[in-house]
């Protein structure tokens, strides 16, 4: 393909409260086996993009680690490659990422370096299926300047979390209104975008003269009345996974048989780094019912309705319902769990009862199993 690829991926988010205190938001778990990361570096691979860029920079050890080889989404070996940029002090520039625009700029040189036409910028934190050749086509047929990728929701959907936009019947972009209190359009934007890079590379130049570090608001929202900027509608599954109540609705959308093979049946395939773990174990007295169950889980009590991430334990006569289970954790006996989201490594006491009251509760434990 014509383009490299760029995800930004170094952002916190205080709507994920106690999720986001220990990783970035895009190495979030998702589905079971998945990061939120792989479904964007997916995309990259399944449109044979060959250079991809990773930014990181807030809580990024465990991102980083998932990224350390581009094997598993089979990047180029002899040309191309994944790449992982963090913020790097220079006798030039002693700062963090500033913000979007900033990041990209930081690392200007990785498109200075090269030599294809167009680049693709996706966040970290979508889960969705995309095939960016399709989007690039129509970039090119438009004449366009900059696509924004987007999709149609339903009005009060948490809307305002994003950036709304309004377009004409050719599809180009006439309003940009980013994160508005009132979302008056319900076209949102997806935060994928397509962009030449020669003209990339001015735009971010110039926005570092102006001390502008914003690639939505100085970008994308200043010029869209001087560039022809065009909005690319998103048919297929898209979600964002940016608040708890998001996220938490995400993971449960995979408990639908159609979600599942729309990710994990049909082609392309979403890839991942692969742990060497044992199928799931269900011993006597064990109910699962309607849930997703991942390697390494061993369960002896009842789950209903549930994710339950790798490596979970599930003690005898316990009750996990509506719940979200991450890594490692262990569910001591008699306890019940509804409602919740059980950070990873957390060891919950036997005889125990959580139960999210007022929307979903983030359930985190001290963990004695690794205290020294």
């Amino acid at each position: 393909m014509r383009a490299i690829g760029i995800i930004l991926a170094g952002g916190n988010n205080y709507r994920m409260k106690e999720l986001s205190n220990k990783r970035a938001i895009a190495a979030m778990p998702v589905a079971g086996s998945y990061r939120s990361i792989d479904f964007a570096l997916s995309n990259m691979a399944n449109s044979h993009i060959q250079r991809v860029a990773v930014l990181t920079q807030y809580n990024a050890r465990s991102l980083n680690e998932h990224l350390s080889s581009s094997k598993w989404w089979d990047f180029g070996r002899k040309q191309g490659g994944l790449f992982v940029f963090t913020p790097t002090i220079t006798a030039d520039n002693s700062f963090w990422y500033r913000g979007t625009a900033d990041a990209i700029y930081q690392n200007i040189s990785f498109l200075k370096n090269s030599h294809e036409p167009y680049v693709i910028i996706a966040s970290g934190d979508g889960v969705y299926k995309l095939d960016y050749n399709k989007v690039l086509e129509y970039h090119i047929a438009k004449k366009a300047d900059i696509t924004v990728v987007c999709k149609d929701v339903q009005l009060g959907n948490d809307s305002e979390r994003f950036g709304v936009i309004k377009m004409d019947k050719d599809g180009r972009i006439l309003e940009f209104d980013e994160k508005p209190m009132v979302a008056t359009s319900n076209t949102i934007s997806c935060g994928i975008y397509i962009i030449r890079r020669r003209q990339l590379i001015e735009l971010l130049e110039k926005c570092a003269r102006e001390e502008r570090y914003d690639f939505v608001k100085d970008i994308l929202v200043r010029y869209k009345g001087m560039k022809r900027i065009y909005g690319y509608e998103m048919k297929d599954y898209w979600s964002n996974i940016s608040t708890v109540e998001a996220y938490y609705n995400t993971n449960m959308s995979f408990l639908d048989p159609n979600v599942r093979n729309y990710f994990f049946k049909q082609y392309p395939d979403v890839y991942s780094k692969v742990d060497d773990l044992p199928p799931a174990k269900y011993n006597n007295g064990a109910v699962v019912k309607n849930s997703l169950i991942s390697s390494g889980c061993i369960v002896n009590g009842t789950v209903e309705n549930s994710v339950l991430f790798k490596k979970v334990f599930v003690g005898n006569n316990c009750t996990i319902r509506n719940s979200i289970i991450l890594n490692d954790v262990y569910v001591g006996d008699n306890t019940t769990i509804e409602n919740c989201i059980v950070e990873s490594r957390d060891t919950i006491r036997a005889n125990t009862y959580h139960k999210g009251e007022n929307g979903i509760e983030v359930v985190v434990e001290k963990n004695e199993r690794y205290v020294l």
